[in-house]
């Protein structure tokens, strides 16, 4: 695995990457197949990356990420559910 990542270096820096561009593209993807490997769970995805999940958050947010796109579709996002009148009794309200 070092020699295909000092090849992959190489040939990086031959085409005129930035070393930032590089750092970024290399988080991204590493994020990516965390949590494609989590099904889209933060929680799961930041233990194993030993982070906290603020941090992925954060993260998550400036790569412009969409973990939607990972997870595998059992149940919609909160805010996307329907407000059922017996989850609405739950809390409290009337």
């Amino acid at each position: 695995m070092k020699d295909q990542l000092e090849a992959l270096v190489a040939q990086m820096h031959t085409s005129g990457i930035l070393y930032s561009e590089a750092v970024q593209e290399f988080k991204k993807r590493f994020i990516i197949n965390v949590l494609q490997q989590n099904k889209g769970n933060q929680c799961k995805a930041a233990r194993e990356l030993k982070m906290h999940r603020n941090t992925l958050s954060r993260t998550i947010a400036e790569l412009k990420l969409d973990v939607r796109q990972f997870r595998d579709g059992r149940r919609p996002v909160r805010s996307a559910r329907p407000v059922t009148l017996e989850r609405m009794e739950k809390k409290g309200v009337r």
